[in-house]
């Protein structure tokens, strides 16, 4: 018995319509060589099975042939533990970068090495006070005038100073929340990827649903994952729904036996990984799937909101105890469809996040480089912050303005106090940020004192004092304030060799996600080739079938 009269072109047309298949879709993937985030996509095919012979003519199996080729699908090209590796990578990476971002700012104030600041400023006080070390310049007026405006220099500096400190650590903040600015902080941020990723799983789902792939939503959300781990480290799990999983995951026969396997598409969980304030690995879910809830209508995603206590001054932004996380996790539902209610908010106190900017942001914020551990969590005080700065600059400040104040009082303790406090001209609460010189000394109501032994007295105590190391932990204020700039330049420098190492790390990880899922010019035009050819030899087949065909037809019987 011979073979079905039409089988052999059944065979023929299949694969003529596999391989004019896969050329369109080498078109598709030349055709989006350059744009963002495409997957390179391919044609799952499988052979078509001779099974269940009509007759008993037909050959033994041992010679059966089959009927050609299925196109099953067709998917991306995608490595998923090379996208686990990017996303990790990429926290690391983004928060070594927004670290290096906040340390740049300070640079900008504490980096003298190019600048007369203010360790050139106590320089030029030091420079003053040995000219005026002669009885005659002590009471001049103008050499006093020139001490006096050397210290206000020193002072306008400081001031200068603090606030620059104080307004980067408000810029931070507003890189956190957007408060105060025409730019969308990390949080809006991150509640904006997580509502278009669980918009997309929904899209996706009933696309998949209704027999479309949704390869470029896929594509889009893959993005969207990408972009949402430079802020926190997410892992991904790709799972079935509670209908489809477990036994529910196979068609059974009228007697229970397994007859195959259900074909539906999976669903996307987004979860954030953190530990906790007692040290332990957590995981929070923040998308959930495709599942909207009995109405259809509840998100299935999760927001992120920054609790800051009840100040809202930069100042308090910087203690820990008034800035907090807190999570709307991604509603879990019950069996009816209604979401679990008691598991639906999360306050995360005390935490920390493995990488991300986010962490980063906040490091700079609230640490202040102690190297113990913070009190309520496990987490350690490692990061030399804005507190961490300013505050040795209030040091620096304090100690300077009591230092020249005690020597110009002497052993009286009269008040010719020449620095003080601008807000209200004591010599309480000096800082950084306030230290002035005093409404006494401006006024001429204050001069340098000639009470001691000595005229010169006063001048030289002055003179030993900007040379004193035993005030500022062996340290003069020239070399403490030189001290302060070097160690904003190590941490600096460390940090950049991190950010660079991370990221020629990240960029190989991306080549490799690249050679894999991106689309190469020389490979297509390769399986172009062998497409165009097997779609040619499919065509010959059809013809010499057309041939024998007419063979038999005109010649039998004739």
């Amino acid at each position: 018995m011979v073979r079905a009269t039409f089988s052999g072109f059944n065979t023929a047309l299949s694969a003529l319509q596999a391989n004019q298949k896969r050329l369109d879709i080498t078109g598709q993937n030349l055709s989006n060589m350059n744009t963002a985030g495409y997957t390179r996509q391919q044609l799952e095919a499988s052979s078509l099975n001779y099974t269940n012979p009509v007759s008993h003519y037909s050959n033994g199996n041992e010679t059966a042939v089959g009927f050609g080729v299925s196109m099953d699908r067709v998917s991306q090209i995608r490595d998923p533990y090379l996208d686990i590796q990017y996303r990790s990578q990429s926290a690391d990476c983004s928060y070594t970068n927004r670290l290096q971002t906040a340390l740049n700012s300070l640079s900008k104030v504490l980096d003298e090495t190019t600048i007369s600041g203010i360790r050139q400023a106590f320089d030029d006080i030091q420079s003053t006070l040995t000219s005026m070390q002669d009885p005659a310049k002590v009471s001049d007026p103008i050499y006093e005038s020139e001490l006096r405006t050397k210290m206000q220099s020193v002072c306008n500096l400081f001031n200068q100073a603090s606030r620059q400190i104080s307004q980067a650590e408000q810029n931070e903040f507003q890189r956190l929340t957007g408060e105060g600015s025409s730019e969308q902080g990390d949080v809006q941020k991150i509640n904006d990827i997580l509502r278009q990723i669980g918009d997309l799983n929904v899209q996706i789902k009933r696309n998949q649903v209704a027999g479309h792939p949704s390869l470029e939503l896929q594509d889009e959300r893959n993005l969207l994952l990408d972009e949402l781990s430079g802020y926190i480290p997410v892992e991904t799990r790709y799972y079935k729904d509670d209908a489809h999983s477990g036994n529910n995951a196979y068609d059974y026969d009228a007697n229970g036996a397994v007859i195959g396997k259900k074909d539906w598409p999976d669903d996307l969980e987004v979860s954030m990984n953190y530990i906790d304030a007692q040290g332990k690995s957590q995981k929070l879910i923040l998308v959930n799937g495709s599942d909207l809830g009995a109405d259809g209508l509840t998100k299935n995603y999760g927001q992120l909101s920054m609790l800051k206590g009840d100040h809202q001054t930069a100042a308090s932004v910087s203690d820990p105890a008034n800035i907090s996380i807190k999570f709307e996790k991604a509603p879990s539902y019950k069996g009816n469809g209604q979401a679990a209610t008691n598991d639906v908010y999360a306050e995360l106190k005390g935490i920390r996040f493995e990488g991300g900017s986010l962490q980063a942001s906040l490091d700079m914020l609230q640490k202040t480089g102690t190297g113990t551990v913070i009190n309520g969590s496990t987490a350690v005080d490692d990061v030399r912050g804005y507190q961490y700065y300013s505050g040795k600059l209030d040091q620096l400040a304090s100690t300077f303005a009591k230092s020249m104040n005690d020597i110009n009082n002497g052993k009286k303790h009269t008040d010719k106090n020449l620095l003080s406090n601008s807000t209200d001209d004591s010599t309480t609460g000096i800082t950084a940020g306030n230290i002035g010189i005093s409404k006494g000394w401006t006024s001429g109501t204050i001069h340098i004192s000639t009470d001691g032994t000595n005229r010169t007295d006063t001048i030289l105590d002055m003179i030993a004092a900007m040379k004193d190391t035993k005030k500022l932990n062996g340290k003069t204020f020239a070399d403490y304030m030189n001290n302060l700039s070097t160690q904003l330049a190590s941490d600096s420098s460390s940090n950049q060799t991190a950010l660079k190492t991370g990221t020629t790390v990240l960029n190989s990880i991306q080549d490799s996600r690249d050679s894999l899922s991106g689309v190469s010019l020389d490979e297509e035009a390769t399986n172009m080739m062998a497409y165009v050819s097997a779609y040619n030899a499919a065509s010959r087949l059809m013809t010499a079938l057309d041939e024998v065909l007419n063979t038999l037809i005109s010649n039998t019987g004739a």
